[in-house]
Protein backbone atom coordinates (compact mmCIF):
# COMPACT_ATOMS: atom_id res chain seq x y z
CA UNK A 1 0.00 0.00 0.00
CA UNK A 2 2.91 2.02 0.59
CA UNK A 3 4.20 2.02 -2.52
CA UNK A 4 1.13 2.55 -4.62
CA UNK A 5 0.71 5.76 -2.33
CA UNK A 6 4.10 6.54 -3.15
CA UNK A 7 4.17 5.92 -6.59
CA UNK A 8 0.49 8.01 -7.13
CA UNK A 9 2.50 11.01 -5.64
CA UNK A 10 5.37 10.57 -8.22
CA UNK A 11 2.61 9.88 -11.09
CA UNK A 12 0.71 13.09 -10.00
CA UNK A 13 4.19 15.04 -9.37
CA UNK A 14 5.62 14.30 -13.22
CA UNK A 15 1.94 15.08 -14.39
CA UNK A 16 1.72 18.56 -12.93
CA UNK A 17 5.81 19.57 -14.19
CA UNK A 18 5.70 17.65 -17.37
CA UNK A 19 2.38 19.47 -18.61
CA UNK A 20 2.41 21.34 -21.57
CA UNK A 21 2.64 25.25 -20.94
CA UNK A 22 2.06 28.23 -22.75
CA UNK A 23 5.34 29.95 -23.05
CA UNK A 24 5.62 33.43 -22.33
CA UNK A 25 6.56 36.34 -25.67
CA UNK A 26 9.55 37.61 -23.59
CA UNK A 27 9.59 40.17 -26.96
CA UNK A 28 6.43 41.23 -27.23
CA UNK A 29 4.98 42.69 -31.03
CA UNK A 30 4.58 46.19 -29.27
CA UNK A 31 7.35 46.66 -27.51
CA UNK A 32 10.15 49.06 -28.56
CA UNK A 33 13.36 47.68 -30.37
CA UNK A 34 16.49 49.31 -29.49
CA UNK A 35 18.12 51.20 -32.80
CA UNK A 36 21.38 50.11 -31.35
CA UNK A 37 23.64 47.13 -31.21
CA UNK A 38 22.90 45.61 -27.14
CA UNK A 39 25.15 42.57 -27.62
CA UNK A 40 27.66 43.10 -25.29
CA UNK A 41 31.24 41.99 -25.88
CA UNK A 42 33.90 40.97 -23.03
CA UNK A 43 36.89 42.57 -23.04
CA UNK A 44 38.51 39.45 -23.22
CA UNK A 45 36.63 37.90 -26.02
CA UNK A 46 37.36 38.22 -29.58
CA UNK A 47 36.59 41.10 -31.56
CA UNK A 48 37.24 43.07 -28.58
CA UNK A 49 39.59 46.26 -28.58
CA UNK A 50 40.55 48.52 -26.07
CA UNK A 51 39.81 52.26 -25.49
CA UNK A 52 43.54 52.85 -26.77
CA UNK A 53 43.66 50.82 -29.29
CA UNK A 54 40.23 52.69 -30.92
CA UNK A 55 41.90 56.10 -30.12
CA UNK A 56 45.08 55.00 -32.21
CA UNK A 57 42.74 53.74 -34.79
CA UNK A 58 41.31 56.55 -35.42
CA UNK A 59 43.72 59.27 -35.27
CA UNK A 60 45.78 57.69 -37.62
CA UNK A 61 43.06 57.80 -40.07
CA UNK A 62 43.76 59.55 -43.09
CA UNK A 63 40.02 61.65 -42.65
CA UNK A 64 41.49 62.65 -39.14
CA UNK A 65 45.04 63.92 -40.29
CA UNK A 66 43.25 65.87 -43.13
CA UNK A 67 41.27 67.53 -40.60
CA UNK A 68 44.22 68.56 -38.57
CA UNK A 69 45.76 69.65 -41.39
CA UNK A 70 43.02 71.96 -42.36
CA UNK A 71 42.99 73.42 -38.70
CA UNK A 72 46.23 74.74 -38.84
CA UNK A 73 46.08 76.25 -42.03
CA UNK A 74 42.92 77.97 -41.15
CA UNK A 75 44.87 78.78 -37.87
CA UNK A 76 48.19 80.48 -39.48
CA UNK A 77 45.37 82.46 -41.90
CA UNK A 78 43.94 84.02 -38.82
CA UNK A 79 47.10 84.79 -37.31
CA UNK A 80 47.94 86.63 -40.77
CA UNK A 81 44.63 88.51 -41.11
CA UNK A 82 45.39 89.57 -37.46
CA UNK A 83 49.08 90.97 -37.94
CA UNK A 84 47.85 92.87 -41.18
CA UNK A 85 45.27 94.80 -39.42
CA UNK A 86 47.37 95.34 -36.61
CA UNK A 87 49.70 96.76 -39.03
CA UNK A 88 46.73 98.74 -40.78
CA UNK A 89 45.78 100.18 -37.81
CA UNK A 90 49.48 101.33 -36.67
CA UNK A 91 49.52 102.98 -40.37
CA UNK A 92 46.74 104.90 -39.49
CA UNK A 93 47.51 106.03 -35.83
CA UNK A 94 50.95 107.22 -36.97
CA UNK A 95 48.92 108.99 -39.97
CA UNK A 96 46.66 110.44 -37.63
CA UNK A 97 49.40 111.58 -35.13
CA UNK A 98 51.44 113.17 -38.47
CA UNK A 99 48.26 115.22 -39.05
CA UNK A 100 47.59 116.42 -35.88
CA UNK A 101 50.81 117.58 -35.24
CA UNK A 102 51.83 119.12 -38.44
CA UNK A 103 48.13 120.98 -37.93
CA UNK A 104 49.39 122.29 -34.57
CA UNK A 105 52.90 123.48 -36.38
CA UNK A 106 50.49 125.65 -38.35
CA UNK A 107 48.43 126.66 -36.09
CA UNK A 108 51.44 127.53 -34.04
CA UNK A 109 52.97 129.57 -36.69
CA UNK A 110 49.91 131.30 -38.45
CA UNK A 111 48.90 132.65 -35.00
CA UNK A 112 51.38 135.32 -32.93
CA UNK A 113 51.66 135.18 -29.81
CA UNK A 114 50.54 137.66 -27.20
CA UNK A 115 54.06 139.73 -27.21
CA UNK A 116 54.29 139.80 -30.74
CA UNK A 117 51.08 141.28 -31.17
CA UNK A 118 52.25 144.47 -28.73
CA UNK A 119 55.87 145.07 -30.03
CA UNK A 120 53.95 145.74 -33.65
Amino acid sequence: MKNLLFAAFIFSVLMVSCSKKEPEDLYPTDSAKASYDTVAIDSFSNGATSVDIVRQIKMSSQKYQDSVKEALKLQEQEKKLKEELEKENKKKADDEKKKADDEKKQKSTEKPTAAEVKTD
